[in-house]
Formats: structure tokens, C-alpha cells, sequence
């Protein structure tokens, strides 16, 4: 079976990747000099590996390129989370700042309704 990587997304294909994708869509905007945003990678990979199938993780990188991402969804902090499902943002899911693995996984139980407790 292939694992899926997170995949990196940008303002051409966040409407494929995103806004037109079957599952539940966690997007990850991050930016290469974010310190915070280095610690939460790992903890997104998990997830995109032990929710495959149910949800679908993706990067976008805000350091030079997206702008319009981050103003369209106000995105102000990073690393910041947000779920899209069936093409719309969950205005709740807006979460910005590191975030443990834990916290991540309640996230998810929360905004996208996947069972966390046997993945962790």
C-alpha cells in the first residue's frame, strides 16, 4: 500500500487539491523560517499517514508565494490550520500556532470526525 506524503499546494492547485477534493481537507500554512512550523511538520505527516483514506493533508507555503491564500482565508499566524470540507472553509477549524500531536489529534476528532484514540 502506498503512504501518501503531505502533499505541497499552491495557488493554482489549491482549488483541485482542496476546494474540489472528496475527503476532508487539512491545510497546513507554514513558511520555511517558522521555528513553530518545523516542530508541527512531523505531527501532519502522522496524520496524513494514520488518517489515509478519511482526510487529506496539505502544505502551503506562505514565505514568498500564496498571498492571496493567506489574505482569502485570514490566515495572520503560522503555522496555521484550517479544514475545508466538501469546498468550504469550517470557519471553527481556524486554529493558528504550534499545536502537539495530542492537540492535533483532538483537531481532528473535533473538525473532520476521525477516530484518533487507537492512531496515537
Amino acid at each position: 500500500m502506498k503512504v501518501a506524503a503531505v502533499l505541497d499546494v499552491t495557488e493554482d492547485s489549491f482549488e483541485s487539491e482542496v476546494l474540489q477534493s472528496q475527503l476532508p481537507v487539512v491545510v497546513d500554512f507554514w513558511a520555511t523560517w517558522c521555528g513553530p512550523c518545523k516542530l508541527v511538520a512531523p505531527s501532519m505527516e502522522w496524520a496524513e499517514k494514520a488518517f489515509q483514506g478519511q482526510l487529506k493533508v496539505v502544505k502551503v507555503d506562505c514565505t514568498d508565494t500564496n498571498k492571496s491564500l493567506m489574505e482569502k482565508y485570514k490566515v495572520y499566524g503560522l503555522p496555521c490550520l484550517i479544514v475545508f470540507k466538501d469546498g468550504q472553509k469550517l470557519e471553527a477549524s481556524h486554529h493558528e500556532g504550534a499545536i502537539t500531536k495530542k492537540a492535533l489529534g483532538d483537531y481532528l476528532q473535533r473538525h473532520v470526525g476521525v477516530t484518533v484514540s487507537a492512531a496515537l
